[in-house]
């Protein structure tokens, strides 16, 4: 049965978004039907509209929700309809190199690389005024309903406030796991955070949960410091107040060098700081911000001879089907929070101010 519900349509690159009645079609085989609860806005949508992230258009944006499965299509087992779910963005197929190493967890199925914007059988599921819509990276929850592969959503505990665990499908995930599955920050080290938005807030909170003795909170919006250290940095700097590059300030600051660092941001400049700041022989810098399309970075290779590693994150290094629902089951069990990231909660008609007040820093 095909469902006709209200969606967010991007139709082009810098326009608001525009409330349409869609067409979301059955999920075919494995394939799963989402009823879509709660979404929360990311950068990395934004950063679709400005044109950083090169997708197609008309596109419905999204992928950081929660929901209640529909209907599923021939052949799907892990969930049935009224399970509540998260979809993934990264999914895990299980059968890929990525997947079946123990290191990896960016699935060769995510839509991230590519940009072709298409569910794996290469069409769309979505019709607005009798035009195909875009997918986006798999998920595109920014619509009353949504369909994904079965490979690209996990169950979660049936008691989990959809509200709040939306947030584990993107921003809380990807923060907190870059500092513990990515860097592996141990007990006592120091941290720089670069960024403190919600993605930078939980790479603060995964730095304090794996032990760092000192978290450098760093960012040119001072209105973010009080929670940044609320939630565990214990020095906050902007560097709109020095007169001379963060990064050796941070490294004056630290004797030498923090032992992590993460680009929480998206920007070229920030990421040669990061790995700037980090010590010469043994630190080690994540990029965790989505990079701008068809910029390049140029930095000096002694920064790297020394001893230096430089790495980057995708969705927290978590292997998503299985680290989601285990994530859920943390949250439910009190070992993070999760409402300091909640800033507002709107009605989804309201997506437009929701962009402006992500924009202007609140």
């Amino acid at each position: 049965q095909v469902i006709k519900c209200k969606a967010a349509v991007l139709w082009e690159a810098n326009k608001p978004f525009s409330i349409e009645e869609v067409e979301v079609a059955p999920p075919k085989e494995h394939e799963v039907r989402i009823k879509i609860m709660a979404t929360g806005i990311c950068r990395s949508d934004d950063h679709v509209i400005t044109g950083a992230l090169v997708k197609p258009f008309p596109i419905i944006l999204g992928h950081e929700a929660a929901g209640v499965v529909e209907s599923v299509g021939q052949g799907v087992t892990s969930v049935k309809p009224g399970d509540k779910v998260v979809p993934l963005f990264v999914p895990q197929c299980g059968e890929c190199k990525s997947c079946l190493n123990t290191k990896g967890n960016m699935c060769c199925k995510t839509d991230l690389g590519t940009s072709n914007g298409l569910m794996p059988d290469g069409t769309t599921r979505f019709t607005c005024k009798g035009k195909a819509i875009y997918h986006f990276l798999g998920t595109s929850t920014f619509t009353e309903y949504t369909v994904v592969h079965e490979t690209a959503v996990a169950k979660i505990d049936s008691a989990a406030p959809l509200e709040k665990v939306c947030l584990i499908g993107c921003g809380f995930s990807t923060g907190y796991g870059a500092a513990l599955q990515t860097a592996k920050v141990e007990p006592g080290s120091t941290c720089a955070v670069f960024g403190l938005g919600g993605v930078g807030l939980s790479a603060v909170m995964g730095c304090k949960a794996a032990g760092a003795a000192r978290i450098i909170a760093v960012d040119i919006n001072k209105d973010k410091f009080a929670k940044a250290k609320e939630l565990g940095a214990t020095d906050c700097i902007n560097p709109k107040d020095l007169n001379k590059p963060i990064h050796e300030v941070l490294m004056e600051m630290t004797g030498g060098g923090v032992d992590y660092s993460f680009e929480v941001i998206g920007r070229t400049d920030t990421m040669a700081a990061a790995l700037a700041c980090c010590h010469c022989n043994y630190g080690v810098s994540v990029i965790v911000g989505v990079p701008p399309a068809a910029q390049k970075i140029t930095f000096d290779p002694m920064l790297l001879f020394t001893g230096r590693s430089w790495k980057g994150s995708v969705f927290g290094g978590w292997k998503s089907k299985d680290a989601v629902p285990k994530l859920v089951a943390d949250y439910m069990n009190k070992k993070f929070v999760l409402d300091p990231l909640i800033t507002h909660t709107l009605p989804w008609t309201k997506i437009n101010e929701g962009f402006d007040l992500l924009r202007t820093g609140k």
